[in-house]
């Protein structure tokens, strides 16, 4: 399927862009991302790469930082802003830190398939793209990162109360699990960076993530945890970006050849992560213990994720952007 998707990409990548590059001295893009080398991200990143140098004929390298090791996504964000890296493939942690309502998209409970996702940010994108703009972002593509689903280690978490007096991990910046938490109440989270849950893992400090599956065998998370939840929790986003200023500062021609086939790589990663991700799922309930929730588990997650979004209204999230999106 990768396979596929890349020959396709590059095609694509020669019909739409053309032939002609006029010569020009060697620009070099250094691109941060979590995602490991012979990931499905990486694979894909990889055949950007090489659209990239073959139709700009090498004037244009794009060199990538793997494995999260350009450092956290805000300092990634920071470090776009500061002209030290071109530009990253993050997560909706790192969007938020450039267009913070953003993260909405991922409240749990929000959507229940892509195609919803997939209409609700469409009718944000303009919006969401003249204020990365005006950050100094551009936004090259969005390429989602999988279904979220509850995963746990020694027992199973059928209803909210399940997590009482557990360690679920949660990423340091995120504004959405800690108001899910305190809903529940009797939850003792366990903040860290997307690098630091595999050791917290490791030493029992954490017993619980929610995250996709395809994320969770990527970065190890899976080997380390032997419960899971099949019902969907949320939709998890992410993004190519890239330093607008140092786009603008390109020749034209290698400009458009960066944008256009960056939009072709983020289209291709969107289909094969969901697919992925949904292989990885099938994968995972095989090897853990699967628990598919009742009617009346569902009913009782569905009140709690919406009591978390109303505190969340006005003091994470405008509510007009909770209105557009269907939230709440």
């Amino acid at each position: 399927m990768i396979r596929k998707i890349s020959a396709a990409l590059v095609a694509a990548t020669v019909a739409v862009i053309g032939t002609t590059s006029v010569a020009q001295a060697k620009t070099t893009l250094k691109i941060g991302t979590l995602a490991p080398p012979r990931s499905p991200w990486g694979k894909v990143f990889k055949t950007w790469t090489k659209a990239v140098d073959k139709k700009t004929n090498g004037e244009v390298e794009l060199t990538w930082l793997w494995n999260g090791t350009a450092g956290p996504e805000d300092a990634v964000v920071g470090k776009i802003k500061s002209g030290q890296l071109s530009g990253a493939a993050i997560t909706a942690v790192g969007l938020s830190k450039i267009y913070h309502p953003i993260l909405a998209l991922q409240i749990p409970g929000t959507f229940s398939s892509w195609a919803q996702l997939d209409s609700a940010r469409k009718g944000i994108l303009g919006e969401t793209q003249r204020a990365m703009a005006d950050a100094g972002f551009f936004l090259g593509g969005f390429g989602d990162v999988g279904i979220g689903h509850v995963m746990s280690k020694g027992f199973a978490v059928k209803m909210p109360e399940d997590m009482k007096g557990k360690h679920p991990g949660t990423i340091r910046d995120d504004v959405i699990g800690p108001k899910i938490y305190q809903v529940i109440g009797g939850v003792s989270a366990v903040p860290s960076d997307v690098t630091g849950f595999l050791p917290l893992l490791n030493s029992g400090a954490i017993d619980i993530m929610s995250t996709p599956a395809l994320a969770a065998e990527q970065l190890q998370w899976a080997s380390r945890l032997d419960h899971i939840n099949t019902g969907d929790v949320y939709f998890s986003i992410g993004a190519l970006v890239l330093s607008k200023k140092q786009l603008d500062a390109m020749p034209e021609d290698q400009r458009k050849i960066v944008e256009e086939t960056g939009d072709l790589a983020a289209k291709a990663l969107t289909k094969s992560i969901r697919s992925a991700d949904s292989k990885s799922f099938e994968r995972l309930k095989k090897k853990m213990e699967a628990h598919d929730p009742t009617d009346a588990e569902k009913a009782a997650w569905k009140e709690i994720y919406k009591k978390a979004c109303q505190r969340m209204k006005g003091a994470d999230f405008p509510a007009e952007m909770l209105a557009k999106i269907k939230a709440c």
